[in-house]
């Protein structure tokens, strides 16, 4: 871990554990800790098996489906595949509106789902497949603003500047730069909406993995990788206010470290990499570095966090000597100015795809003196929560594994193959986790999924690292309550199929959470007995949320599947409840 400027001083004031009581859920994590608890509790752990569907919307648009709906004032605000939006009566499923979204390319390049909306002054936004925000009325569905999300791609600031501001009838600046994907639902703060970009570290193209296979990620494709970077807009006409990069123009290189801070040995070649370094001075123009993810805001202290996801390319590291920073790692930010105030790099020259890209959890806990201090808390591909000091960035401690790893985590791959565990696809990936101040953990979903990674030669000669999914290999999934304070697994339950949709824990003693195989369920959140399920009919790959309309406490959830490792698809919401009494 290395600081943009001298070490941070604490500034003192501790992140508010829980979140403040609510009847609504107005953004991605409730909270803008991305904490996932409810102070809801009329659902508890006495009721919950009585709980039952009180209507379910089908929204007639099927593919991936992780939405994570927003309730505010009774009304239900959610994204579909192809970037529809639909406003619900939340007491009931009724459709209030429903905005259809026109697509500006055929052919998408990371695939068509969407993570959700942020909501503010009566207007919501959205980042779209096609490369375009959007905000639009609250109301009606009406659009307020659209502008497209570009660069330059140059590196050079004065480049940037004519983006600054998208005028329609004068808009050469944006047709000439490139046009980036997203879907992570953004987030919203004194005026500005926050949102990061996707799809940069690898060349496939999404919709034809999801057509063929995953594994089509995993070879080079008709892409060069792109560098991606977080960027801040004015909520009131779209205007870019500032923008910051997830690979480093400057020092892209890093230190050429060998090992994680962790002490996990790393199969670098580190002569050969330096002498590459001249040849390959410019690969953090097409580094990579996505941003999957809804980031979280302490805005005491004035910083944003988030986690950034792989190098680019993937498969040719070659390409890319260095530690290549800013991949693969935590980050902070100033919350006004985008400037970087630190990163820790999970796995500098990452090789596996062992990046963060589920939200940050801004809690706090013990340091190594005992003292509270407030903390950030990320779960990642690699099996591990990190647990740092998110005002300095400090590492406090690495959890036991939530998923199985093996001896082949941190090694290059051979030309025989070798089954990595967890691969690409296994760990936490994309899904939320939540924290509950009455257990003090944090509940993390996860998949146990090993990827098969081979070396092959390019046409040059040159060594390539291939990944593939193999059908053969064994899909399953974990849900793991977690100490922030020791790293310490205080239950887990293991299940059949992954559980990729995100947790939910609330103030009735509860943890929600989803199956990629359908199955939604509940659970305790002091033992982690299953005291719940509900047969979806198709895979649950979206966070569940609650929320309470006229006295009435809801448990709402996607179930819709997962396009790309071909879970069950379907095109339905659906809102539980407990009977009511008559």
């Amino acid at each position: 871990m290395r600081l943009s400027r001298p070490l941070l001083a604490l500034l003192g004031g501790c992140f508010v554990a829980a979140a403040a009581a609510s009847d609504d859920w107005p953004t991605y994590g409730l909270d803008a800790g991305n904490q996932r608890f409810s102070t809801l509790a009329d659902i508890e752990t006495g009721n919950v098996g009585r709980l039952a569907p009180a209507w379910i919307f089908q929204t007639g648009v099927l593919g991936t489906f992780p939405t994570n709906p927003l309730v505010v004032n009774g009304v239900m605000y959610l994204t579909t595949p192809m970037n529809h939006v639909i406003a619900l009566d939340a007491a009931t499923g009724r459709q209030l509106w429903r905005y259809t979204h026109r697509m500006v390319a055929e052919q998408l390049c990371c695939g068509t789902h969407n993570r959700g909306l942020a909501i503010s002054g009566g207007k919501l936004f959205m980042i779209t497949a096609d490369a375009r925000l959007l905000a639009l009325d609250a109301a009606s569905g009406k659009t307020l603003w659209d502008v497209p999300v570009v660069d330059p791609m140059t590196g050079d600031e004065a480049d940037l500047e004519p983006l600054r501001h998208y005028d329609p009838a004068h808009h050469e600046a944006f047709d000439r730069a490139t046009h980036f994907a997203g879907n992570m639902a953004p987030v919203v703060h004194d005026g500005k909406v926050f949102v990061g970009v996707s799809g940069t570290g690898y060349s496939a193209v999404l919709g034809d993995a999801e057509k063929d296979s995953a594994s089509v990620l995993g070879r080079k494709g008709v892409r060069d990788g792109l560098r991606a970077f977080l960027s801040a807009y004015s909520v009131t006409n779209g205007d870019l206010v500032w923008r910051w990069y997830s690979t480093a123009k400057d020092g892209w290189e890093g230190e050429y470290v060998a090992k994680t801070h962790f002490g996990d040995a790393l199969p670098r070649d580190i002569p050969a990499e330096r002498a590459a370094q001249e040849k390959y001075h410019d690969a953090w123009k097409t580094g990579g570095g996505s941003i999957y993810s809804t980031p979280s805001i302490d805005a005491r202290n004035g910083l944003i966090y988030f986690g950034t996801g792989n190098a680019s390319p993937g498969f040719e590291d070659h390409k890319r000597p260095g530690d290549n920073l800013y991949t693969s790692s935590l980050v902070a930010l100033d919350v006004k100015t985008g400037a970087l105030r630190w990163y820790h790099q999970l796995v500098p020259h990452d090789l596996w795809g062992y990046d963060a890209s589920s939200p940050p959890v801004l809690l706090d806990t013990r340091g190594a003196d005992g003292r509270a201090q407030p903390a950030l808390a990320a779960a990642s591909k690699s099996g591990w929560l990190y647990v740092l000091n998110r005002i300095t960035g400090t590492p406090l401690r690495r959890s036991e594994a939530f998923v199985p790893q093996d001896a082949t985590m941190f090694r290059r791959a051979t030309p025989e193959g070798i089954d990595v565990l967890p691969g690409a696809a296994g760990g936490a990936n994309w899904p939320p986790s939540a924290y509950s101040p009455q257990t003090g953990w944090v509940y993390v979903p996860a998949s146990d999924m090993a990827t098969h990674y081979t070396l092959e030669k390019n046409a040059a000669g040159e060594d390539i690292t291939v990944l593939s999914f193999k059908e053969d290999l064994p899909r399953r999934g974990t849900l793991t309550a977690l100490d922030p304070a020791d790293g310490k697994i205080q239950w887990q339950l293991k299940t059949d199929t992954p559980v990729m949709s995100g947790a939910l824990a609330t103030a009735g003693g509860l943890v929600f959470a989803g199956e990629a195989g359908g199955d939604f369920i509940a659970m305790d959140a002091k033992t982690g007995q299953r005291l719940w399920r509900f047969a979806a009919g198709a895979g649950v790959n979206a966070p569940p949320i609650t929320y309470r309309v006229g006295g009435r406490q809801f448990v709402a959830v996607a179930a819709g599947g997962h396009a790309l490792f071909k879970f069950p698809l379907g095109d339905a919401v659906i809102a539980f409840a407990l009977p009511e009494t008559k």
